[in-house]
């Protein structure tokens, strides 16, 4: 698994070892971190490389998928390591797919809701091709994952390998960097500290957020199917920022107050995904709400 000491990748490691899966974990720790996966490294069935996979990558086992979640995914980072982070979906994407066809192996990109763009068709359906600034400033990832989902189908369809793409929705959690720039641990870790909450532009634009535990549930389930082709996994309920700010203030008892800030270039509106498919053919749907995850959220941080 690319990418597995980050957020995502190190709930998904620990979670393919409680069903006793072997798991090669490989992360540059550009934004993952050891703390991560701290817990893991004394598990017979776990191993660490630290690796860039924009260079290719050797491993001599066997190896039964590739899962490549390598990738920075914070609006902080689009403007810091831009090149990176193309990179990674480029040449990290055509690397990792080069061993899953060497190895015979089961291929799943972790892409995103970031590819259907501002969003024209509501709730977004895998249908949808999106509405995407190929020069704005979120163009590095959109694009990034755009070309990496290019890539993974063309490997499917020219050398018949087997496929998978998760189009992953904003997903909050345990182990999220405080700063990381992503509205939940910005709205958390401003509440924890009584400093104001900054809500970008009216704060009617909308996002759908999933907790992690859900979202990797929905990722193993993609997982062990035999869908190839882009499955929406995130929560289909929908909120305002401004009525997320005041989720946060409660569940953390916090004074701060919620102050108005410009709305970034290319911020999206609305963001919702459609999960008719995944209900149909994985079975999946989220179980946690928004209220039940941000208190396990902010009780991380807290701590």
């Amino acid at each position: 698994m690319t990418g597995g000491a980050g957020f995502l990748g190190s709930h998904l490691c620990k979670r393919l070892l409680q069903r006793d899966d072997r798991v090669i974990c490989v992360d540059n720790l550009s934004t993952g971190s050891l703390r991560n996966i701290a817990d893991l490294q004394d598990c017979d069935t776990f191993q660490f490389i630290t690796h860039d996979v924009s260079r290719p990558l050797e491993i001599v086992d066997d190896v039964d998928c590739v899962m490549h979640l390598a990738s920075p995914a914070s609006p902080i980072d689009f403007a810091k390591i831009p090149i990176q982070i193309l990179k990674v979906g480029g040449l990290g994407t055509h690397n990792m797919l080069g061993l899953a066809k060497a190895k015979g192996a089961r291929f799943l990109l972790a892409s995103t809701s970031e590819v259907y763009g501002d969003p024209l068709v509501h709730p977004q359906p895998e249908t949808y091709w999106g509405n995407v600034n190929p020069i704005g400033e979120r163009s590095v990832y959109d694009e990034a994952k755009r070309y990496a989902e290019a890539m993974t189908m063309a490997y499917h369809h020219h050398h018949g390998l087997d496929v998978a793409i998760v189009r992953i929705f904003n997903t909050y959690g345990p182990q999220m960097r405080p700063d990381d720039g992503r509205v939940v641990s910005n709205f958390v870790t401003q509440a924890l500290a009584n400093k104001p909450i900054t809500v970008y532009g009216d704060g009617m634009q909308t996002r759908s957020f999933c907790y992690v535990d859900d979202q990797i549930s929905g990722q193993l389930a993609l997982l062990d199917s035999d869908c190839h082709g882009p499955v929406n996994i995130g929560n289909d309920k929908e909120w305002t920022m401004l009525d997320l700010a005041r989720l946060v203030l409660k569940a953390t008892n916090s004074t701060s107050e919620i102050v108005f800030q410009p709305l970034p270039n290319d911020d999206p509106t609305r963001r919702r995904p459609d999960l008719t498919l995944a209900n149909q053919t994985l079975g999946w749907k989220p179980q946690i709400s928004l209220e039940e995850g941000l208190e396990k959220t902010v009780a991380y941080f807290a701590s």
